[in-house]
């Protein structure tokens, strides 16, 4: 749900992580980016999808995953209902999600959802490394570099000091955690170099991965 700068970037890096262009439906304001829809821009053509679905309602029926990258409340609880069986949801319009967590679990129980928000578990946040090695660009190598170091450190133990921190007493990969917190101090060890090694292997870094790295040195 959504269809600017950052939609596209995250669909398009879905679909180097993988996922089928045909699976995805992609929804301005006025709806699914279907086939022969008038009034589509160039950046949205990308997106067309040859489909009969036309709303929102019609497009997360069913549904395995909603990325809203868009504004608030507008998933409603009945259409967080007719999705699939553990549905995963990422609302991060901010300040308001596109369905709050509290009314998102009231009404689902297998629920795995992230917001743009540290006052709720899973917050979506930014990483680092490009600018240790001078990139003149983040392209798609550096952007899966960095979704496998957090999904790696995701499922690692999390020290006390980032508990302590966070108010928490216990977390582990689960729903509730997917996604290391942004105080958690290893990110800086775990996915700065990733990222940095991406650049130098994909030839978009200006200076050599650094020996020694130290993420922020550079």
């Amino acid at each position: 749900l959504g269809a600017g700068a950052a939609a596209i970037a995250c669909m398009r890096l879905l679909l180097s992580m993988g996922a089928k262009q045909e699976n995805i439906y992609m929804l301005d304001r006025r709806g699914v980016i279907y086939a022969g829809r008038e009034g589509v821009n160039s950046y949205k053509q990308e997106f067309v999808n040859n489909t009969d679905k036309r709303s929102l309602s019609d497009a997360v029926r069913g549904a395995d995953v909603f990325v809203g990258l868009s504004g608030a409340d507008l998933l409603s609880a009945d259409m967080l209902l007719s999705m699939a069986d553990r549905p995963i949801v990422f609302a991060c319009s901010n300040p308001d999600p596109e369905i709050r967590p509290e009314l998102a679990h009231s009404v689902r129980d297998d629920l795995i959802m992230a917001t743009g928000r540290s006052d709720y578990p899973n917050q979506v946040n930014n990483v680092l490394g490009a600018l240790d090695v001078r990139a003149s660009a983040i392209n798609e190598a550096m952007k899966i570099a960095a979704v496998k170091a957090l999904s790696e450190l995701a499922r690692q133990p999390v020290p006390a000091s980032v508990l302590k921190a966070c108010g928490e007493t216990e977390l582990s990969f689960g729903p509730r955690y997917i996604i290391p917190k942004p105080v958690d101090p290893r990110l800086l060890q775990h996915i700065a170099p990733a990222v940095a090694r991406a650049a130098v292997d994909s030839g978009v870094a200006r200076v050599p991965y650094p020996e020694n790295y130290a993420p922020g040195g550079v």
